[in-house]
């Protein structure tokens, strides 16, 4: 069992800056893939990025690449995503989400929601136009 906390949402100006952090609570997050995912209003949840759980490998959807970056650090027992260049379509729900990754290699990671086993709150983006 993790339990993950997202913090870092609010509202931003397009082409301003938001940095999105993930905590887990209550076991390491070193054994999990982890991702992030959006929900925009109205729409259904989609993938953002992802990262291995030896932090080698990220991948990212189409609409964010060159513009957000995820990274973790295994010692702050944190996840973050760093949004630059915000638009007004990254309006949305932010999700960040782990995947029991202990057996797979450092270089797995997911980008299907149905994989992920913890789930955060969500924080909230809203970028104005």
């Amino acid at each position: 069992q993790v339990q993950l906390v997202e913090s870092g949402g609010g509202l931003v100006q397009a082409g301003g800056s938001l940095r999105l952090s993930c905590v887990g609570i209550g076991r390491t997050l070193s054994v999990f893939a982890m991702g992030w995912f959006r929900q925009p209003p109205g729409k259904e949840r989609e993938f953002v990025a992802a990262i291995s759980k030896g932090g080698t490998n990220t991948y990212y959807t189409d609409s964010v690449k060159g513009r957000f970056t995820i990274s973790r650090d295994n010692a702050k027992n944190t996840i973050s995503l760093q949004m630059n260049s915000l638009k007004p379509e990254d309006t949305a729900i932010y999700y960040c989400a782990a995947e029991w990754a202990d057996s797979a290699g450092d270089h797995y990671f997911t980008t299907s929601d149905e994989e992920y086993d913890y789930w955060g709150q969500g924080t909230k983006v809203t970028v104005s136009s």
